[in-house]
């Protein structure tokens, strides 16, 4: 048994562990699995080089930096 998931009216997961929930077919709730040895890098690397879609090739790095909530009374 895996954990899966349908999406509500709102957007929201809805955790279950059926195959199919009415007549939906459910989704897995786990991540793909990672492998080192990957054989694709280098066909996505160019893929984004060709649309501008790299880190690097980005006008500013809003999606790094992350906000910082501080108190100014210390």
């Amino acid at each position: 048994m895996h954990l899966m998931y349908t999406l509500d009216n709102q957007g929201k997961r809805v955790y279950t562990l059926k195959k199919v929930q009415g007549a939906e077919v459910t989704k897995s709730a786990h991540p793909a699995r990672f492998s080192p040895d990957d054989k694709y890098s280098r066909h996505r690397v160019t893929l984004k080089k060709r649309y501008g879609l790299l880190i690097t090739q980005q006008s500013t790095l809003y999606h790094r930096l992350q906000p910082t909530y501080y108190s100014t009374n210390h």
